[in-house]
């Protein structure tokens, strides 16, 4: 099954139905009928989580927890190899520490990157990236 990897910049653009919004719930609709795998990195779910907290309060951070349950994504967590990856991005490449994590991801699970954040044309040699 292919493997989709979403940066943090997907779940704020749904979350806020932003530009990309739509091709976001396409591919929530892909995951549920079983043509792909959604994943998002522990890092990046986090990085939503204290933007959310920071800009609306905990009642709206509580709500978004609710709301991704119910959303077709897995949340994967990190460990040496993959931390060891984002940390060789992060040593020679122009992109925040939390960006370097999604990238990684990407790379560990052999997946596709989406994003609308062109920091990550930085990496667009070493990852496969589609944007939103």
């Amino acid at each position: 099954m292919k493997k989709v990897i979403f940066d943090s910049y997907c779940l704020i653009a749904y979350l806020e139905k932003d530009s990309g919004y739509e091709k976001v719930v396409d591919y929530f609709e892909s995951a549920v009928n079983n043509e792909i795998g959604l994943l998002i990195c522990v890092v990046n779910w986090g990085e939503v989580y204290y933007i959310i907290l920071r800009e609306q309060g905990t009642e709206k951070v509580l709500e978004f927890e609710k709301l991704f349950q119910t959303l077709p994504i897995k949340i994967v967590d990190t460990d040496i190899e993959l931390t060891k990856v984002a940390a060789k991005f992060k040593a020679f490449k122009k992109l925040s520490y939390a960006d370097c994590f999604a990238a990684a991801t990407a790379v560990i699970n052999k997946g596709e990157l989406v994003t609308g954040d062109h920091e990550f044309e930085e990496v667009a040699k070493e990852v496969k990236i589609s944007w939103i």
